[in-house]
């Protein structure tokens, strides 16, 4: 599961007010709802686009600190699409980057950047020597 900041001095309540409407409308049904650190995350167990397997995805409540976007694509293995499913792989890419930029607010150079100045700012993550 990856989680998402939004960008400074905007939440993702504002930036989307109703989670399980826009999942429906970029990704298909939702078929039900999973525990995540307490929060009830949107189950896509059957997406409209061939390429992915499962969609887990919504909003991680962190009390006092800004909620960020929870989100974990199961893509099936490109070997076993047929060539029909396959084109629909570039639609799955910007599925994926379009929703998480009208979420986050952030387009996919600026969530890399984001992840890793996470990782590298967290002493935890450095292995041992």
């Amino acid at each position: 599961m990856k989680e998402y900041k939004m960008r400074r001095g905007e939440y993702l309540e504002d930036r989307i007010p109703d989670m399980k409407a826009k999942i429906e409308d970029y990704f298909g049904p939702v078929t039900g709802t999973e525990e995540y650190k307490g929060n009830d995350l949107y189950v896509i167990g059957e997406p409209d686009n061939p390429v992915f397997e499962r969609i887990v995805a919504g909003t991680a409540e962190y009390g006092s600190k800004k909620d960020k976007l929870a989100v974990e694509f199961e893509e099936r293995d490109p070997t076993e699409l047929d060539p029909d499913e396959l084109e629909a792989a570039s639609e799955a890419v910007a599925l994926k980057n379009d929703f998480l930029e009208e979420a986050t607010g952030r387009d996919a150079k600026a969530r890399r950047d984001s992840m890793k100045r996470a990782v590298e700012d967290d002493p935890d993550d450095v292995p041992d020597s």
